[in-house]
């Protein structure tokens, strides 16, 4: 978000900005989870369900399911996708 300079911004211009711009959201926030129930679509939001973690760990789990993430992407209909540590 600091790229997009929204490091600061509420909810609604970070969705907006993401639906405008095609982006995914990637998010720990249930509000996010909870705003693609309502609307759906622009944008896509996938919701980590990850607990307590690092930095390093998320991106080991985003890596890790990079095809996932892309197929996602390419679903034109499909709102959320959720994340969780694979057992």
């Amino acid at each position: 978000m600091r790229d997009l300079a929204l490091a600061a911004a509420d909810d609604e211009s970070v969705w907006s900005r993401a639906a405008a711009d095609g982006l995914i959201i990637v998010t720990k926030d249930d509000d996010f989870r909870q705003r693609s129930f309502l609307r759906g679509p622009p944008p896509k939001v996938t919701w980590l369900r990850l607990g307590n973690c690092s930095t390093s760990e998320i991106a080991t789990v985003l890596l890790g399911r990079a095809a996932d993430i892309r197929e996602f992407a390419d679903t034109p209909m499909v709102a959320l996708m959720v994340l969780t540590r694979r057992t």
